[in-house]
């Protein structure tokens, strides 16, 4: 169910204010010039006039209920903390996505049910009622994605919505990391029943380029994902799995990294091994966060917005 609000032009610029650093991403062609260094621009200048199919939704990530150890000794109050803070907002997004690990892992397969529920049991208190889920590793490598499948549903799956086709993928569930033939062929029937000329926002956990491979921060057949997506003009990937915010472009694709809610983890190759960064108990975010995506005139604007 889409929520239909009446917007008003100051919060929609309030919106993209909020929160940080704004970035222009890769749909209506621009992403070669997008993301280039320096290319950011604050929410308080001039926007065009607001469009009739003008929206935006929220990316979640990697909530990892169920952690418990140092990196986050209030992990059982983040995801509540975070629910509580957007159900607060005036304006409401018109759906929520949360791109995997949606729990920590466990051995117990009774446990993982249990968790899988309290995460359904807490964003149900959303005001949004829209909510998209992916799996990460975390949910789905220990059963093939047999409870996450019984708690949310598919693990790839398509949408439209004002005018915007979005892609969720499941790069966790299989062995080895991959997307795996079929999804792969489903997924280049599913953009072929897509006019070239309609913006696409693909949804998934790991970075579908090998962004780290050491670290396991890539997917294994991600270059044949980044192929058939290639074929395309306005592509833009929002993912999770490394629990911090990035932003890269390969080819004509811009990818942008998420914030967790659980612990951040340390840039790309920049420590011998990587492990949760410390807690630091006067940060005033932690390293944690969400985003916002607003799509006006068919061009994404993120704003990332940090954990209070």
């Amino acid at each position: 169910m889409h929520m239909n609000m009446d917007w008003k032009r100051r919060d929609f610029l309030h919106l993209l204010g909020a929160g940080g650093v704004v970035f222009a991403s890769g749909l209506a062609g621009c992403a070669s010039r997008a993301m280039g260094a320096g290319a950011t621009a604050s929410g308080s200048g001039a926007a065009p006039p607001l469009q009739s199919d003008d929206f935006f939704f929220l990316q979640l990530s990697d909530t990892h209920w169920g952690f418990k150890g140092p990196p986050n000794p209030h992990a059982d109050v983040t995801l509540e903390q975070a629910v509580a803070a957007i159900n607060a907002a005036d304006v409401q997004p018109d759906f929520i996505v949360f791109t995997g690990d949606l729990t920590h892992t466990t051995d117990d397969p009774v446990e993982r049910r249990d968790r899988m529920a309290k995460v359904r049991d807490i964003v149900s208190k959303l005001r949004v009622t829209d909510l998209r889920f992916l799996p990460g590793e975390h949910d789905a490598a220990p059963d093939h994605g047999d409870a996450f499948r019984q708690a949310f549903g598919d693990m790839h799956y398509s949408f439209d919505h004002k005018g915007v086709h979005f892609v969720a993928l499941d790069n966790v569930s299989a062995g080895g990391a991959g997307i795996g033939g079929e999804q792969m062929r489903w997924l280049a029937a599913d953009l072929s029943r897509v006019p070239t000329t309609v913006p696409v926002i693909v949804f998934a956990h790991r970075p579908l380029f090998d962004l780290y491979p050491d670290w396991d921060w890539m997917t294994k057949d991600g270059a044949q994902a980044l192929e058939v997506l290639g074929q395309r003009d306005n592509v833009t990937v929002f993912y999770g799995h490394i629990h911090q915010e990035l932003h890269r472009v390969t080819g004509k694709i811009a990818h942008h990294a998420a914030r967790s809610l659980v612990f951040p983890l340390p840039a790309p190759g920049s420590v011998p091994k990587k492990a949760p960064l410390v807690w630091d108990p006067n940060s005033p975010d932690h390293g944690l966060g969400w985003r916002k995506i607003a799509m006006e005139r068919a061009a994404a604007r993120l704003t990332e917005v940090a954990f209070r």
